[in-house]
């Protein structure tokens, strides 16, 4: 229930709507349709269930990101067939998640010096950055792949090719996070994204004591 109450209106819109869309078409035999409602349902409520479980605050727009990208990727890119109708759905997904998990890579090496900028050269935590980014990109292919073979979706498209085309734009994101992360350390701001990392400290400052002490100098 508290999850509910502090969530923002258009990520409760899209949970009713998932929840509604699973609802009719369980009623309507449509099962495909059904379980793609459930499991989108269930993978966009998981950020905020695990931030809960393991006590972090996540900035209001990393939550709308999350719910928007799995209801992209899986209600609308499959239900609704996305992925056929405009071409770049794929790329742009893809793109944006890579970016997202080597942001949320980043965080977490970060985490583990408490924050300390010194602890590790930024170098070598930018390419930490970069594989978390292309390891969870790996893990999706994986998912596709064993929902193809499972349930008989279609999310490989063209198999080989949509494979490495989205494991290159992976390795795109997955750059493009690396550098922002590279760039914050060093200079302590790195634009727009470089923000939304210090949203995310600012807001779990117990997990980044020593950057929080270097703040107050």
């Amino acid at each position: 229930m508290r999850l509910i109450k502090d969530s923002n209106p258009t990520i409760l819109a899209i949970w009713a709507l998932l929840l509604i869309a699973g609802l009719i078409s369980l009623g309507l035999a449509r099962w495909s349709l059904a379980f793609v409602s459930f499991t989108t349902l269930a993978l966009s409520l998981l950020p905020p269930l695990l931030a809960a479980r393991w006590s972090l605050t996540l900035p209001l727009p990393v939550l709308i990101f999350t719910t928007l990208f799995f209801f992209a990727s899986i209600f609308l890119g499959e239900a609704f067939d996305f992925y056929e109708r405009l071409w770049w759905w794929d790329l742009a997904l893809h793109g944006s998640s890579a970016l997202g998990f080597g942001l949320t890579g980043f965080l977490f090496v970060f985490m583990l010096f408490d924050g300390d900028r010194f602890a590790a050269p930024p170098s070598a935590i930018a390419f930490i950055t970069f594989c978390v980014a292309m390891t969870v990109g790996a893990i999706w292919e994986v998912f596709e792949y064993a929902m193809d073979t499972s349930f008989g979706l279609n999310m490989q498209k063209s198999g080989l090719d949509d494979t490495m085309g989205d494991l290159i734009v992976d390795a795109i994101g997955g750059c493009i996070a690396s550098l922002t992360g590279y760039v914050y350390l060093v200079r302590n701001s790195a634009g727009m994204l470089g923000r939304g990392l210090s949203q995310f400290i600012r807001l779990n400052q117990r997990l980044y004591l020593k950057y929080k002490q270097r703040l107050k100098k």
